[in-house]
């Protein structure tokens, strides 16, 4: 189980880099890219010595299905992806 968690931070936190970097909305990203530490395991292990541990699995799969919806339907990541790999070496921040 602790793999799985482990999966889900790199890809939220590759999903918050993406969204920071490209497109029309840095702070989204950012947000996302926080978020993402609570799947790390020093952080989940903090949490878990002060809440229940079902509590906190719970909580855990709501934030990450609400991050999935968030990124890949209202943040068109896959738009993102596709301006990243046009212009990779460089950002392209549409909003600011």
């Amino acid at each position: 189980m602790i793999w799985v968690s482990f999966l889900f931070a790199l890809l939220f936190s590759w999903i918050g880099f993406v969204n920071t970097f490209w497109g029309n909305d840095p702070y989204f990203g950012l947000i996302i890219f926080a978020l993402s530490f609570i799947y790390y395991l020093p952080l989940i292990k903090m949490i878990e010595r002060n809440l229940n541990f079902v509590l906190i699995r719970r909580i855990m799969i709501v934030l990450g299905v609400l991050i999935l919806w968030a990124s890949l339907g209202v943040g068109e990541l896959f738009d993102k992806i596709e301006l990243m790999r046009q212009s990779l070496p460089f950002t392209n921040i549409t909003g600011i």
